[in-house]
């Protein structure tokens, strides 16, 4: 029987990795998706475009995959926004979109759809570097991200005796399209920081949410792959 996998911000980035790597697996995978859709010729992938700081449109999704009578086998909560202000500068707003992202719906997800998640399941989140190495200019996504590495831990406590296991992939910097945009300087600067010298390529962030789904001892844990940031 074909399993079936959730990857929020699936449509670009690290989400969009996941949803290759899941597809290559045989899942069928259902993605949320805010502007554009994934250029990937699949049957087993359906894109449902969901605006995750709209709460109403989180339960709509969550509607249109109860619809499906289908179980959950894997969800990657994957989706967050960075908005790049300094603390004074950051509105209400602003705050609360991060929050609602990265934290907030995906919580409702999981809630609302706890009762389809089949045992021996995996969730996944991503975390990030900046969730626990401070950042001058993003602090309300690093937040939001420390929140992600908190609920990790005490989610693994509502699964329990489930053999569903809750884990977070923490990556440092990786070479996304939006960190392609970055001024060099930035990027070298980056780079002065990490051990390795580069930024990460979207596979070798993805090989970690791989292991998580295959190795079904791994729980609870926090997984950095940064490429020794900040080591000196």
């Amino acid at each position: 029987m074909k399993k079936n996998a959730i990857v929020t911000g699936g449509s670009s980035g690290i989400g969009l990795g996941v949803v290759k790597m899941l597809l290559s697996k045989g899942y069928k995978v259902y993605i949320t998706y805010n502007k554009t859709i994934p250029d990937i010729k699949s049957e087993n992938l359906i894109a449902i475009q969901t605006n995750q700081t709209n709460r109403k449109d989180v339960y709509r999704f969550v509607s249109t995959i109860k619809n499906e009578n289908i179980k959950i086998d894997c969800i990657v909560c994957n989706a967050g926004v960075t908005i790049r202000k300094s603390f004074v500068d950051m509105t209400d707003s602003d705050w609360d979109t991060m929050m609602d992202v990265a934290l907030t719906s995906h919580v409702i997800i999981l809630r609302e759809l706890f009762n389809i998640i089949n045992p021996n399941s995996r969730i996944i989140f991503t975390g990030s570097q900046m969730g626990i190495n401070p950042h001058a200019t993003v602090l309300g996504y690093g937040v939001s991200k420390s929140a992600v590495h908190a609920l990790v831990k005490n989610l693994v406590k509502e699964f329990d005796e489930t053999g569903t296991t809750v884990n977070a992939i923490v990556p440092g910097f990786v070479d996304t399209e939006w960190q392609k945009e970055k001024p060099k300087e930035i990027r070298d600067n980056i780079c002065k920081k990490t051990a390795l010298h580069r930024f990460a390529s979207v596979d070798e962030i993805v090989d970690a949410y791989r292991f998580c789904i295959d190795n079904p001892y791994v729980n609870g844990s926090l997984i950095e792959v940064n490429g020794g940031y900040s080591y000196k």
